[in-house]
């Protein structure tokens, strides 16, 4: 069993992952800021923790943190609040839960990331390039941390139905998959503590999940 401190624990991945982990055994303690968020996340199995990232610094954040052991990153403005909020929650809000992390003890480190050619063919507007720019630094970041880290890529997200078959590699055609899909991959990689320090892209596709994570055990 596992205690896994979800940030972005109220979102749409979030929420997914959470009802995941309780059913495999785990206790999920989704980050939540809104009072009427923490029921729905409790009726899934969950342990919420009410705290504002935006608002937290690494000591802080650190303190909610503590006794888990495994953190997942899946917070993100979404396009809402433009550059400022993207670069509070996406930018800012990585730095301080890398350093709460380290603060707390806990070395495992999950973060959803962004496909690289989520923009080709695209007229992009510039908050949607300067959150490329985020997640890259981000991404950055975190790599040259000490933490162990695996970085995922998810393609365009859909709320399509999971199929629990995907693809994915350190390299791989862009494409779409479903957010059940990416809540599964994360709990699977959870399950599979070798898979370390790697950065995975992620699409739809025909393999079950968990032979798509067990291939990137490296």
């Amino acid at each position: 069993m596992s205690k896994v401190f979800i940030i972005g624990g109220a979102g749409n991945i979030g929420r997914r992952l959470a009802s995941l982990l309780a059913a495999n055994g785990h206790v999920a303690r989704p980050l939540f800021r809104k009072a009427e968020q923490e029921q729905p996340l409790r009726e899934r199995g969950a342990e919420p923790v009410n705290g504002d990232l935006t608002a937290l610094d690494a000591t802080s954040l650190a303190a909610l943190m503590k006794g888990s052991d495994v953190v997942v990153f899946t917070a993100g403005a979404g396009g809402k609040g433009g550059e400022e909020m993207t670069n509070a929650i996406d930018g800012k809000g990585l730095t301080t839960a890398v350093a709460a992390a380290q603060q707390a003890g806990i070395s495992r480190f999950l973060l959803v990331s962004a496909f690289p050619e989520a923009g080709r063919n695209k007229n992009l507007s510039a908050s949607f390039e300067n959150y490329m720019r985020v997640k890259k630094a981000a991404d950055v970041e975190l790599a040259q941390s000490d933490l162990d880290w695996v970085i995922l890529r998810p393609g365009t997200l859909t709320d399509e139905q999971g199929q629990g078959r995907v693809r994915a590699g350190l390299a791989i055609p862009y494409g779409d998959i479903p957010r059940d899909d990416v809540a599964a991959t994360l709990a699977e990689i959870i399950e599979q503590p070798a898979v370390s320090r790697v950065i995975i892209e992620l699409t739809g596709g025909e393999v079950p999940v968990y032979e798509a994570v067990k291939q990137l055990d490296n």
